[in-house]
Formats: C-alpha cells, sequence, structure tokens
C-alpha cells in the first residue's frame, strides 16, 4: 500500500472514531438530560398533588351541592303542586257547599220581597182589597 492509501485509511479511522466519540457523547447528554426531566417531573408531580387534591375535593363538595340543591328543588316541586291540588279542592268544597244554601237564601229572599212588595201594595190600593173581598162575597 502506498502512503496516500494509508494516509486517507487513517484519516477515515480518526474520523469514525470522532464520530463514534460524539455519539457517546449525545448519548451521555441525553441521559442526563433525561435523569433532569424526570426528577423535575417528579418535583412538579409532589408540587401539583394537593392542589390536585385539592381540586378534586372542591369537585366533589360542588357535586354533592348540585345533588342536594336539585333534591331540593324537586321536593319544592312537589310540595307546590300538592299545595296547588289541595286549594283547588278546598275551593271546589267551598263553591259546591256554598253554592246551593246561597241558591236557596236568594229564593227566600226573592219570596220575603214578593210578600213585602204584595203588602206594600196592599197598604197603597185599600179600595182594591174591598173590592176583591166584595167579589169573592158575589162568587156564591
Amino acid at each position: 500500500m502506498n502512503a496516500w492509501s494509508q494516509l486517507f485509511l487513517g484519516t477515515i479511522a480518526v474520523a469514525t472514531l470522532a464520530m463514534a466519540i460524539g455519539q457517546v457523547g449525545v448519548l451521555i447528554a441525553a441521559a442526563v438530560l433525561t435523569r433532569r426531566v424526570s426528577r423535575l417531573l417528579g418535583q412538579l408531580e409532589r408540587d401539583l398533588k394537593p392542589a390536585f387534591d385539592h381540586i378534586n375535593t372542591i369537585a366533589r363538595d360542588a357535586s354533592r351541592a348540585v345533588m342536594l340543591a336539585t333534591a331540593q328543588v324537586e321536593r319544592a316541586d312537589r310540595l307546590v303542586g300538592a299545595l296547588a291540588q289541595q286549594t283547588e279542592a278546598a275551593f271546589v268544597n267551598l263553591q259546591s257547599g256554598l253554592g246551593v244554601p246561597a241558591r236557596e237564601g236568594r229564593a227566600l229572599l226573592s219570596g220575603f220581597r214578593a210578600v213585602l212588595d204584595a203588602l206594600r201594595e196592599a197598604r197603597r190600593n185599600p179600595r182594591s182589597r174591598r173590592r176583591t173581598d166584595e167579589e169573592d162575597a158575589l162568587f156564591i
């Protein structure tokens, strides 16, 4: 082999060795970076865990509050519905209970008014009463 071939072959060997050293350096740097990121994530998880636990507690409490509020609204709705039904039934009973006596009372008042009107008429016209009595006597 000649000198030039050996020089190029040596240059190739040195370049290959430099690339291998560079790749090992990159792998070591990647491993160090991976460890640092892993530690950072672990620290972040430890720091944020209480906050996430607190948020979960707040969410559970809010869910429970919404559930209780929904139950109260449903209970109030049932109460208002029952009250409306009872009120309607009471008005129907009151109307039917007062309707008949009111009609009978009105009929009695109309009868009393007719009697009073007849008595007033009789007081005003005493002559017409005598005529009626005389006509009754002649009827026989």
